[in-house]
C-alpha cells in the first residue's frame, strides 16, 4: 500500500506562484512514477505532469508547459510542483498519483492518490 499526502496549496494572486508537495510512504517510491492531476468545479480530472520511476524524465500538459516544474527528491519519496505565472485558468483541486512503472497521461492507470489540494488563483 502507498499513501500520498499532498501540500502547498493555497490562495495566490494572478502571476503569482506556489510549490506543491506529494510525500509518499509504504512501498519504495523509487520504483514509482508519479503524477499531478486537478480538477476544476465542473469539470474532469485532468492530466498536469508526470515524472517517470527510473531515469527521471517529465512529461506536461500543453496547458502547463513552461510555467509548471514537476521534480523528485534524490531519494524518490516525494515529488514537488512548481507553479509559475498561475492565471485562473489553474484554480482546481491538485492531486498526486502514482502508479508502477512508466508514467502515462491516463488517471485511470494510477493505483494511489492522495487527497488533494486546493489551489486557488484570485485577488
Amino acid at each position: 500500500q502507498v499513501r500520498l499526502v499532498e501540500s502547498g496549496g493555497g490562495l495566490v494572486q494572478p502571476g503569482g506562484s506556489l510549490r506543491l508537495s506529494c510525500a509518499a510512504s509504504g512501498r519504495p517510491a523509487v520504483s514509482m512514477s508519479m503524477a499531478w492531476f486537478r480538477q476544476a468545479p465542473g469539470k474532469e480530472r485532468e492530466f498536469v505532469s508526470a515524472i517517470n520511476w527510473g531515469t527521471p524524465t517529465t512529461d506536461y500538459s500543453d496547458s502547463v508547459k513552461g510555467r509548471f516544474t514537476m521534480t523528485r527528491d534524490s531519494a524518490a519519496s516525494s515529488v514537488f510542483l512548481q507553479m509559475n505565472s498561475l492565471t485562473f485558468e489553474d484554480t482546481a483541486i491538485y492531486y498526486c498519483a502514482a502508479k508502477v512503472q512508466g508514467k502515462t497521461r491516463s488517471a485511470s492507470d494510477y493505483a494511489y492518490w492522495g487527497q488533494g489540494t486546493q489551489v486557488t488563483v484570485g485577488s
